[in-house]
């Protein structure tokens, strides 16, 4: 059991996940899955809006530039291994445009969206 108010950094980046769905959801996203987990990878969030489905990768730092450096080639390409699966799966989703996004998230600090980011 964890004393006080520590909180381990996986709780901290499920936390940041829900905060994630929050902002997107206030941008127009709807929320089609989060935590969409497969061997190859995982998508944190499976967003659509209109005809557009948007894989996107949250990271949570200390800063928003060390939460950018933290979506490295490996990264992305489970995201993309993942997303491919997630689409396979969907066949309703075939002729959507698909989009990967990073949200970067800091403490006390507005989230940064960076459409296209990979």
């Amino acid at each position: 059991m964890m004393a006080g108010n520590a909180q381990s950094g996986h709780a901290k980046g499920l936390a940041a996940e829900k905060q994630a769905a929050v902002y997107l959801k206030l941008k127009g996203y709807s929320i089609l899955q989060m935590r969409y987990k497969t061997p190859q990878g995982e998508v944190d969030i499976v967003a659509r809006r209109g005809r557009l489905i948007v894989f996107v990768e949250v990271k949570l730092r200390a800063a928003l530039d060390a939460a950018a450096e933290a979506i490295h080639p490996q990264n992305q390409h489970r995201v993309r291994q993942a997303a491919a699966l997630y689409l396979a799966a969907h066949p309703e989703y075939t002729d959507f445009d698909a989009r990967f996004d990073a949200l970067l998230m800091a403490p006390r600090r507005l989230p940064r969206h960076i459409e296209n980011a990979f």
